[in-house]
């Protein structure tokens, strides 16, 4: 079934899941548990009843009503968040701050903002989510203070706060809110006194672009970044080359995508270099780089280009020890990674052992990941019992999508 053609009521039952039953829901919205049961049972649904209900379960009303589909893997928790960092992004960008709002100084910010990095890497994007949208406030009321011949830092700041906002938008799939930011995190770089911002923010606009499927527009934003700071590596300190790399290493991500395996070549023989003049994973305005980053990058990209054997090879060729430097978000990549190059090579239950692996031990960052359910479907000839017992793990159907996965097809990212 299409999410069009459940009723209003189903589509209410299937957003508030398990975990809220009839009554939690009335308790949040302020309504009657009759009244809960009449929208439901399709009785009767007014619009304050209607407002009320999307308001408490963080969806617009177009989704109730089932003129937009809800996105895939979406909790509760999810829709509360990107309402609250939707609002955050815009009434910040409008200067509408709220008046209990008060601006932190410089070194709280940079904590705090280094927290949502943290909790963004380790793969909890709704904290993180959840974290920005105070943060953002107290960036804008930071900046607001600062005297005019003084607020490069602030604007520095406040891109950080914005493309955070950015990346957890995009990631799960809120494309609008996610261009919205991205594009207040460049006019704040633009301000700030860090040469470095302004390439960040590009390179996060090109990952939308690349989400979006605007394949040409993210290679040539991700290249443009890239060739701006390109740094000479005989002085080139830490911070520059770490964003170097990490942006070189992103053009031949979506040079791979685009199957440009001549283009491919070239950047990652970069981004190995850049890697191995670093000697170490170093982080800056929380994105990370490294040779064991680029290494591991290297393994997706080659099953993006369909070379299993090539992606098997380099695994072989990484230290298992050395993930341990990487990010938590990093090192599922790389079994996600890892489990497809083994699907492709035929390799089914060794397949199924990285992932269930992967999945036990990052459930939550599973959860907004569309490649394990990839992975399932291609791994048909394995035992039937453990390609269930994963498929239990990412709540699908073996072989099979499930109706609302079906339904929620067209939002996911």
């Amino acid at each position: 079934m299409r999410w069009s053609d459940y009723s209003n009521g189903e589509r209410i039952k299937i957003l508030r899941g398990r975990d809220v039953n009839q009554a939690a829901l009335a308790e949040m919205t302020g309504l009657s548990i009759a009244t809960i049961q009449k929208a439901e049972q399709d009785k009767q649904l007014s619009l304050n009843t209607l407002m009320q209900i999307a308001d408490a379960l963080g969806v617009d009303t177009s989704v109730i009503l089932g003129q937009q589909a809800p996105r895939r893997a979406m909790a509760q928790s999810d829709r509360t968040m990107l309402r609250a960092l939707s609002q955050a992004v815009h009434d910040t960008a409008a200067g509408m701050l709220p008046e209990t709002a008060a601006g932190s100084d410089e070194r709280a910010l940079r904590v705090a903002i280094g927290k949502c990095w943290d909790l963004y890497w380790q793969g909890h994007y709704t904290e993180a989510g959840a974290l920005v949208v105070p943060v953002l406030a107290e960036a804008a009321v930071h900046l607001r203070e600062r005297p005019a011949d003084g607020q490069g830092p602030a604007w520095g700041l406040l891109a950080d706060a914005y493309r955070l906002a950015a990346y957890v938008a995009n990631l799960m799939g809120s494309r609008d809110l996610a261009y919205a930011a991205i594009g207040q995190a460049q006019a704040a770089a633009e301000r700030s006194d860090d040469e470095l911002q302004p390439a960040l923010v590009r390179s996060g606009r090109a990952w939308v672009y690349l989400r979006d499927a605007r394949l040409d527009d993210a290679l040539r934003l991700a290249e443009k970044a890239a060739v701006d700071i390109e740094p000479r590596f005989s002085r080139a300190t830490p911070d520059q080359l770490t964003v170097y790399g990490s942006h070189i290493n992103f053009a031949a991500v979506v040079a791979s995508r685009m199957q440009k395996k001549d283009l491919v070549k070239g950047f990652l023989s970069l981004a190995t270099a850049t890697g191995a003049r670093l000697g170490a994973e170093h982080r800056v305005h929380g994105t990370l780089f490294g040779p064991v980053t680029a290494d591991t990058q290297a393994v997706g990209i080659a099953v993006a280009l369909g070379q299993a054997g090539k992606a098997l090879e380099l695994i072989r060729g990484i230290p298992e020890n050395s993930l341990s430097t990487l990010t938590e978000a990093a090192r599922n990549r790389f079994a996600m990674d890892k489990a497809m190059a083994q699907a492709d090579a035929r390799l089914w239950d060794a397949s199924l052992d990285t992932l269930e692996k992967a999945l036990i031990q990052a459930p939550v960052w599973a959860r907004h990941q569309a490649l394990p359910s990839v992975i399932v479907q291609k791994v048909g000839r394995a035992s039937t019992a453990r390609v269930r017992r994963v498929s239990a793990l990412i709540g699908v159907r073996p072989g099979v999508e499930s109706g609302f996965a079906r339904a929620t097809a067209k939002a996911a990212p």
